[in-house]
């Protein structure tokens, strides 16, 4: 794995050097932008629309937008100076019971991995948090940023996931819409009767990116000369009320959920 930052985790008067690893991969397919006539990539130029000519990365500095057009510049020097406090270090806050951590805090995951001479101190506090089923909360700088993050036992190693702020994250009392509903409980009884069908373990295996998969191979079908199938469109059905929809999705749940058991007891025997 490619290291992506070096340093350590402060606990408490015990500093563990660890290494920092991208711990997810982006499969997204990168599809590039080509001009019509010749198929040729597009290229951005940096230019500056006063000037009219381009700019150099030379010749780019940072600011701020602290009002319609005027900015205040800020250099190199006075950003690193910032960031270089607690540049390599990572420090522990507190310790806290992962459920208490909404999942809509969750940014980013990273692997944890101890260097040299730091294997007996990263064994300790991953066996510590794990016996305690505790998570750890902490600070460090990451990409010119202070992250917010938490520190967990991932299988045989530790993870650290960067965390959203608090006043990053938007209200739900922005949403349009929002509003007290009277339900009615045979409605109700029959939405939790769907999800109690739909209820299962959780295996990441089983979903996969559907839309990749297909894009995946129109790309190698036209590669190959290969003539495209596309799939035809789905009809909407004609749904006459909520009762009906929630009593339809439970008669194809339930077909769906015997088709899934009889498939994972095959698994099992063979």
């Amino acid at each position: 794995m490619h290291t992506i930052w070096k340093g350590s985790i402060s606990f408490g008067l015990v500093h563990i050097p660890i290494k920092l690893y991208a711990a997810t991969d982006n499969k997204q397919i990168q599809l590039r932008q080509l001009h019509q006539e010749c198929h040729t990539p597009i290229k951005y130029d940096k230019v500056c629309p006063v000037c009219e000519e381009k700019v150099s990365q030379e010749e780019i500095v940072k600011g701020y937008e602290y009002d319609k057009g005027h900015f205040v510049v800020l250099g190199d020097e006075e950003l690193e100076a910032i960031a270089a406090i607690k540049s390599k270090t990572i420090d522990i806050i507190d310790f806290i019971q992962l459920k208490e951590i909404d999942p809509i805090y969750f940014n980013r995951s990273y692997y944890l991995g101890p260097t040299e001479n730091g294997e007996k101190a990263y064994a300790l506090l991953k066996q510590a948090m794990e016996d305690t089923e505790k998570v750890a909360i902490a600070k460090f700088i990451l990409r010119a940023k202070e992250q917010l993050a938490a520190i967990r036992v991932y299988q045989r190693a530790l993870v650290i996931e960067t965390l959203h702020y608090p006043d990053e994250i938007r209200s739900v009392e922005h949403i349009p819409g929002l509003a007290e509903m009277e339900l009615e409980d045979k409605e109700l009884n029959m939405a939790k009767q769907l999800i109690d069908q739909l209820t299962t373990e959780f295996e990441p295996e089983q979903y996969t990116d559907e839309y990749r998969s297909k894009l995946k191979e129109i790309i190698e079908n036209k590669i190959t000369g290969d003539e495209i199938k596309i799939a035809k469109e789905v009809p909407e059905t004609d749904i006459k009320s909520l009762m009906d929809a929630l009593q339809e999705s439970i008669e194809q749940t339930k077909k769906k959920t015997k088709r899934r058991r009889t498939t994972k007891k095959k698994a099992k025997t063979s």
